[in-house]
């Protein structure tokens, strides 16, 4: 837990497994490789960010924002955290 990548990666994914936990009561809404694919994006997030800061690459960087900010938007869009009833 050096970088930033590393706390915020591994925040939205506490997030996530925490809705899972909440999920995974009653009723499934959700599938599983929902989560997997969330999770393999804070993996890929944290890995480009930790190369970018390594190599001080800027691009690198842009691909770790875009990388989080896409898989932010998959798990509000697909997962819907807030969402009470489906």
């Amino acid at each position: 837990m050096e970088t930033i990548y590393d706390w915020l990666t591994v925040l939205v994914f506490a997030g996530l497994i925490v809705l899972f936990l909440q999920r995974s009561q009653g009723v499934a809404r959700d599938y599983l490789w929902q989560y997997l694919l969330a999770s393999l994006g804070c993996a890929l997030t944290n890995y480009l960010g930790n190369e970018a800061i390594e190599m001080n690459d800027s691009l690198w960087h842009l691909g770790a924002v875009a990388t989080g900010a896409a898989t932010l938007a998959f798990i509000w869009f697909v997962l819907r955290p807030f969402e009470r009833d489906r």
